[in-house]
């Protein structure tokens, strides 16, 4: 029986000789790269080979070798502190400010690494020195000498050593989507607070990569050392000081010594594992895959509140307190909007229309536009984004990966001041009420698309908002999980005391969730409408073709409406003449014919079949035509099958003129 190789197979010895060819390097670059590994490696193997093995321990345990090495610990490990009180900030500046002048102040921390180590001593003399620029003004004013003392051999190990501190963190915060702290600042996170519970344990790999080589350059710091702090036995004299003055009368003893050192380096390196640079934990920790969540909602919706006897609604906040919104919005996006408490407005329009913009300048996040926001009365217009009490979901949901579902849903509530155990207890009302609260000891990675939205979701409700933003919560999801948490969003939208805004593009939940819908364009409301009268009388193409719906612009005529390409459509009602006007047909009064159909159709137009799509139990064919714009019919399976169609077809299509809506732009 012939057997038919899977590509699952092992490769024959042709396929292996023919991979191993298609990636050995020329020997153009293999020579020189060889020669540099070479070059890198044998001065470390010139002290393996040199070290007195027999005498290492003798070497490393005399008295003056044992003073060096703790004044070296010493003086490395106050050096990281120093350079980690001043060095993160820094990196954080740099990662997150823009401000002017920030190349040079990036070259200033590279500057120690390039900079001669001598010439960093000479340096921190004449700065710190006592009659350098600070250095009087240190003694005299807190008797404070640097040259030739401990904290002298501090200052220089920092001085050289503090940089890669702040690249290695400043490479981690680069990488980490500030939707994180965005998110936590909307849950009124003042900004201190998001630095330390969100920013740093996030960024943590990076830190600790940045530590462990700022301490190992400390440990190993010389030129600057001896030369700003001297070499003085017990005070300054520290490990590497110690080899230099071995070498000249014991060099096996600098050999020893040498060989601890490199040790210590090598320890620190294999135990980064290149990782220097630092990752973000947001890389380590991402969402699982959406996959299908069927875990039933609770029958009872009804919790009270922890902090107060008073009955609550579904946000947490008590059912009386009501949120209207007004927002004078100018700058990228020119709109004025205003809704009652307790409305649903959800955002379309196409990519680039303004819709996230529209909902970062509510929340004060950018400066390409600015939103004049009243909420409930109170103007919050110049209140940082941490006191406007808006809410936000972003599409990622951006749960924070180092905190379980149960905590991050309490973080909204921790960072208004609410007590631990109140706030982890109504953090798990929230849950439960939205069917995760068996997964609350659950991290972000170990829950399924679904699952995260839904925690996503109880996390901003629970934070008391007056404002609830959302931006694409379904986007990611299936079908089915989309379905089930559509459900729950509806029904906790139902009773929420504020307004929501939902970007979305679909346009089920346009339909299902909203109670209007605001049709964006370039940054200015093309269509501010309920959902039936956005769905009936679209007056963008972008909306109706979202909506399934064929959509042609033109100029209305006294017959219907005459194409920019110069075909005309005839329909049953007619607009002013010259009108700019939408025709919007849909698909399912498209009919499709093998040859030209006779009868009652007024608009018949040629063309050939580009595509067929299966759309439920119905198909979606795409009609190209050189005598009208591209046109998509539905059809029933069947109907394709009895009429013989495919791709390249040459058909019919016919449009009754009863079946034409004209919409006045």
């Amino acid at each position: 029986m012939a057997r038919f190789r899977s590509r699952h197979d092992a490769p024959t010895g042709r396929t292996r000789a023919r991979t191993r060819s298609r990636t050995r390097p020329p020997l153009a670059l293999a020579v020189p790269a060889l020669l540099a590994v070479a070059f890198l490696l044998l001065p470390l193997l010139g002290i393996l080979a040199r070290t007195r093995w027999s005498q290492l321990g003798t070497h490393l345990t005399t008295p003056g070798v044992v003073e060096a090495l703790k004044l070296s610990l010493l003086v490395s490990f106050w050096a990281l502190g120093l350079s980690l009180l001043l060095g993160v900030p820094l990196a954080w500046l740099l990662a997150r400010v823009p401000f002017p002048g920030k190349p040079l102040v990036r070259s200033l921390v590279l500057l120690p690494m390039v900079l001669p180590p001598t010439v960093g001593g000479v340096a921190l003399l004449l700065g710190f020195g006592r009659r350098g620029l600070l250095g009087p003004w240190l003694e005299d004013t807190f008797g404070i000498t640097l040259p030739f003392h401990t904290s002298g051999a501090v200052v220089a190990a920092a001085f050289v050593a503090m940089p890669f501190l702040v690249i290695s963190l400043e490479g981690a915060l680069g990488g980490l989507k500030q939707s994180y702290e965005e998110t936590a600042s909307s849950l009124g996170a003042s900004p201190v607070r998001v630095f330390f519970t969100v920013t740093l344990p996030m960024v943590a790999p990076g830190l600790i990569a940045g530590a462990a080589l700022t301490w190992a350059r400390a440990l190993g710091e010389f030129g600057a050392t001896i030369t700003f702090a001297g070499n003085l036995p017990g005070t300054t004299q520290t490990l590497p000081l110690q080899v230099y003055l071995l070498l000249q009368d014991q060099p096996e003893a600098a050999t020893s010594l040498s060989l601890l050192l490199l040790a210590i380096a090598m320890a620190v390196l294999i135990g980064l594992r290149g990782r220097w640079t630092g990752t973000p934990l947001a890389g380590a920790h991402s969402p699982a895959p959406a996959t299908p969540d069927f875990a039933s909602l609770p029958a009872s919706l009804s919790v009270s509140s922890s902090t107060s006897g008073a009955a609550v609604s579904t946000t947490g906040a008590p059912a009386t307190e009501r949120w209207p919104l007004h927002a004078e919005v100018s700058g990228f996006n020119e709109l004025t909007l205003d809704a009652e408490a307790g409305t649903t407005i959800a955002v379309v329009g196409e990519n680039g229309a303004g819709k996230t913009t529209l909902l970062r300048a509510l929340l004060g996040l950018t400066p390409r536009a600015h939103a004049e926001l009243t909420l409930g009365g109170l103007d919050v217009t110049d209140l940082p984004p941490h006191k406007r009490q808006v809410a936000w979901v972003p599409q990622d949901g951006a749960l924070f990966p180092h905190l379980n579902a149960l905590a991050n849903t309490a973080y909204g509530l921790r960072a208004h001041g609410v007590p631990r155990a109140e706030a982890r207890a109504e953090a798990r009302a929230w849950l439960d009420r939205l069917g995760v609260g068996h997964l609350a000891h659950r991290k972000p990675a170990e829950l399924s698309g679904g699952q995260a939205q839904r925690v996503a979701l109880a996390r901003a409700l629970a934070a008391r908002p007056r404002l609830l933003l959302l931006d694409e919560p379904l986007a990611a999801l299936d079908q089915t999980t989309r379905a089930h948490v559509r459900h729950t969003l509806r029904r906790h939208l139902a009773g929420f005391g504020g307004v929501c805004l939902i970007v979305t593009h679909d346009p089920v939940e346009a339909v299902s969730l909203a109670d209007r819908v605001l049709v964006l364009a370039d940054g200015r409301t093309l269509q501010d409408a309920p959902p039936t009268e956005v769905t009936r009388h679209p007056r963008s193409p972008w909306v109706a073709r979202m909506l399934g719906r064929n959509a042609w612009p033109g100029s209305a005529t006294a017959e219907g409406l005459e194409l920019p390409g110069g075909g005309r459509l005839v329909a049953a009602e007619a607009l002013p003449a010259g009108a700019p006007a939408l025709a919007i047909i849909a698909p399912e009064a498209v009919s499709i014919h093998r040859d030209r159909p006779g009868g009652s159709p007024r608009n018949v137009w040629p063309g050939t079949i580009r595509e067929i799509t299966a759309v439920g139990g119905r198909l979606r064919i795409l009609v190209a035509s050189t005598e009208a714009p591209d046109l998509v019919a539905e059809i029933t399976p069947d109907a394709a099958a009895e009429l013989g169609l495919a791709d390249g077809a040459a058909v019919w299509t016919s449009v009754k003129a009863t079946e034409v809506t004209l919409v006045a732009l």
